[in-house]
């Protein structure tokens, strides 16, 4: 009997080292490995895009340095949905983190088309001073009651047209050309200003559209109109740089309530350490585009300082519109910063 219960103690023993192994699995010093949480990351452009590189490199930064413990994979191409899409999945918490610009964000907080208006920042210092002090960080936390949080400012260039149709050089020329926008009340009423149409689009879309004559053409920056070879199908190419539309990596706030104080601290250090790759990245592929375009034989039309007033003159008015009026005191601050 004795042997008996000194055997079942033995087998009990084993028994419970097996769990134990077969549950946590440890380290050299004994210890047991933090559980592994992976994320969702959702952004629409193709590989190699600068975005996507900063996507990669808050990634990287984020995995080692909570040592495997929160892992980040980035979906972009747009694999996991339009704008729109990835934008309500963020909110429900479908997807944990995106890569998003301020023009559909403004459907769930009108104040961000504040910084979209036209014209509105100097040149790219004067943005980024604007972006990265006070205004910007007042930006980043306004849509937390929608269930998101913004964590960093990546550059986006300025946007400027292009068009399957003529060269423009003033807004006369824009009579009558259907544009593609981004889903954005603002977007839209700005090409109406212009004297053109307006019509929202899905950015898989553009290409077939002016291909197919569904649309004339669009709006964007260098990189853009190169990488989704918007070239091949609108040569004409307006430098206008009529706004600029700075873009974010937000998270989902459950996402976020749910890290430690260390965690949360690990994650906004990815997402500036992502910023600084997308912007350095960002320049280099301006250069490199928009040379990329001139060579492929694009129409490139570079307006003079009278020109680009015409524009300027065009869009005035929409300052005073209603709908937008009441962003007068964050345009206020954000011409005031110097």
């Amino acid at each position: 009997m004795k042997k008996l219960t000194v055997l079942l103690l033995a087998l009990l023993a084993l028994a419970v080292a097996f769990t134990t192994v077969g549950c946590q699995k440890k380290g050299e010093t004994g210890a047991a490995a933090p559980k592994v949480r992976v994320f969702r990351l959702a952004d629409n452009q193709p590989d190699g895009y600068p975005t996507v590189l900063g996507d990669l490199a808050m990634a990287k930064y984020i995995e080692e340095k909570t040592n495997g413990a929160i892992k980040i994979e980035v979906y972009n191409n747009s694999v996991l949905g339009t704008e729109k899409d990835t934008i309500e999945q963020t909110q429900t918490g479908d997807i944990h983190f995106i890569r998003v610009g301020i023009n559909p964000l403004s459907s769930i907080n009108p104040n961000i088309n504040a910084l979209g208006m036209p014209f509105l920042f100097r040149d790219r210092a004067h943005m980024f001073k604007v972006l990265d002090g006070p205004i910007g960080q007042e930006i980043l936390e306004s849509l937390q009651s929608q269930n998101l949080l913004g964590l960093c400012w990546l550059d986006a260039g300025f946007r400027n047209f292009y068009n399957s149709k003529r060269a423009i050089s003033s807004p006369a020329d824009m009579a009558g050309l259907k544009i593609r926008v981004q889903e954005s009340a603002l977007m839209m009423d700005m090409i109406r200003f212009l004297g053109a149409s307006p019509t929202p689009m899905a950015y898989p879309e553009v290409y077939p559209g002016i291909q197919n004559g569904i649309i004339d053409g669009a709006e964007n920056n260098w990189p853009s109109y190169i990488t989704a070879a918007h070239f091949e199908v609108a040569k004409y190419f307006t430098v206008d740089g009529h706004m600029s539309s700075p873009e974010m990596i937000l998270i989902n706030t459950g996402v976020w309530n749910s890290l430690s104080d260390a965690e949360k601290k690990i994650v906004k250090e990815g997402a500036l350490e992502g910023a600084k790759v997308e912007r350095a990245a960002w320049l280099e592929a301006e250069a490199k585009y928009e040379k990329q375009a001139r060579d492929a034989g694009s129409t490139i039309t570079e307006l003079t300082p009278a020109q680009h007033k015409l524009f300027e003159d065009a869009l005035a008015p929409l300052y005073q519109q209603p709908a937008y009026a009441g962003y007068a005191d964050i345009i206020s601050r954000v011409r005031a910063t110097q």
